[in-house]
């Protein structure tokens, strides 16, 4: 069983909460990373802890089920609301007791921290007349840290090597496309890169390290001509780019301890988290995802599934086989937008998205959220 660690309410905002427990035995070389937005947000602060309180809650058992079926050894959950009480209570209450017959899951290690949305900004940040609200955030929520993430690991995590870029501003992203025009200066002073947050949450596998960077950027949408949320999305999307490139721009980085510098060359890592960006198809800035794709050393294991070959929208130019969201028709539709991105000279044995044709008895699944679990098995040299 984790330990179990609950951080004083009045830390939970602004420290990181960090779970740890012994190191197993010598783990394989092989393993198996994904990410799944499994939409455990919910529309008020404290939800998520009374849902998940008891082991009934109909839709944090499917989310359950779905990584039981999936059974990755490091897991990042976009869109689980910044509430440290519930990583506990999901583990215990539905990771590990086994549903539907699917075995139960152990993450002994578990990574949360703080996220932007929801956090009053004291600025008019969409231009509407008034100050306050969910737009007015330094990302879209109605509480502080709703749409959160959480890293869960069946490897210790070196939590003295964690770093995370919540407080990065926008406008010192080198090539920002912050619009001057739009964001007053003031407004500039306080805006972050992320709309929640950007991690580089390392992971401990024997004697070698993984760098798992989670992230997830700002839909491109529910803007206005100005584009501020497409150009957001394009930016926190190019941070990952830049952390992960050698040379001078990567030192214009500052992480929220203020230590500076990027990834670089050096050390395995993998790109993880809803971008909301499609490489072809939706609303997002043209190249916004390429800019990942194409990153230095990284490679993409493109996973598929035969569900979302099945589900295909009419007039879209990507290969549906790729989507990993199953968004309203006839816009935007299904796109890829869920990335596992391993970097050189990891081997790539396989990969896959978790969506059950409508034959297939877990086709029941599918509903468990608007996005599908997408995994990568990797083997470190």
């Amino acid at each position: 069983m984790p330990l179990h660690r609950v951080l004083p309410a009045a830390l939970a905002l602004v420290t990181p909460f960090l779970v740890a427990a012994p190191a197993a035995a010598a783990p394989p070389s092989d393993l198996r990373v994904a990410t799944f937005n499994a939409s455990l947000n919910r529309a008020a602060e404290g939800e998520l802890v009374a849902d998940l309180s008891t082991p009934d809650d109909p839709q944090a058992r499917e989310v359950a089920e779905v990584v039981q079926r999936v059974r990755p050894d490091v897991l990042l959950i976009n869109e689980f609301d910044h509430a440290p009480a519930a990583v506990d209570l999901f583990r215990d209450n539905y990771l590990e007791r086994g549903q539907n017959g699917a075995e139960p899951v152990d993450y002994p290690h578990a990574f949360i921290a703080p996220s932007n949305t929801g956090v009053p900004s004291g600025f008019d940040l969409d231009d509407d007349g008034s100050v306050g609200g969910p737009n007015d955030a330094l990302g879209f929520g109605a509480f502080p840290g709703q749409y959160g993430m959480l890293v869960l690991s069946r490897f210790p995590i070196d939590t003295a090597a964690v770093r995370t870029f919540q407080r990065f501003l926008w406008k010192d992203l080198p090539g920002s496309r912050l619009p001057g025009d739009f964001y007053a200066t003031e407004e500039q002073a306080v805006l972050p890169l992320s709309s929640k947050s950007h991690w580089d949450v390392p992971v401990r596998i024997g004697d070698r390290t993984l760098h798992v960077l989670a992230s997830h950027p700002t839909p491109p949408t529910f803007d206005g001509p100005e584009d501020r949320n497409g150009l957001r999305n394009a930016d926190e999307i190019a941070f990952w780019r830049l952390y992960v490139q050698p040379g001078a721009a990567g030192e214009a980085l500052y992480d929220d301890a203020g230590r500076r510098g990027g990834l670089g060359g050096g050390g395995h890592f993998v790109i993880m988290g809803d971008q909301n960006s499609d490489p072809l198809d939706g609303d997002s800035l043209p190249g916004a995802a390429d800019q990942l794709l194409t990153a230095h050393r990284v490679i993409d294991p493109a996973p598929s599934s035969d569900g979302a070959a099945q589900a295909a929208n009419p007039g879209h130019r990507g290969d549906p086989r790729l989507d990993t969201a199953d968004f309203s028709d006839p816009t935007p539709g299904n796109l890829r937008v869920d990335y596992v991105l391993p970097s050189r000279p990891l081997e790539v044995r396989g990969s896959g998205v978790f969506w059950p044709v409508a034959a297939d008895p877990l086709a029941r699944l599918n509903d468990a959220s608007d996005h599908h679990a997408t995994w990568v098995d990797l083997r470190l040299p």
